[in-house]
């Protein structure tokens, strides 16, 4: 019984670990403007997504992880100055 209670304790914490991962990350796609800019289109919305992946597969994925990165603390810095 014991190992039974644990079990779903341990499984209760990753579940809230995982929802508030997916919160986090869908409230990065509404600070960066996609849900605004695409009309909540979500189609549009994951082939973005789905194009950066590719670019992070490609040959130029360090170029576009510095500029992103750059881009990402200039806009959290913006956001903390608002």
């Amino acid at each position: 019984m014991g190992q039974a209670r644990h079990d779903t304790r341990e499984w209760q914490v990753k579940r809230r670990e995982r929802t508030r991962q997916l919160i986090e990350l869908g409230g990065l796609v509404v600070k960066a403007g996609l849900v605004e800019l695409t009309d909540d289109d979500r189609a549009v919305i994951l082939g973005l997504l789905v194009e950066a992946a590719a670019k992070l597969r490609s040959e130029d994925r360090e170029q576009a992880l510095t500029l992103w990165r750059r881009r990402g603390k200039r806009a959290f810095a913006q956001d903390a100055i608002t």
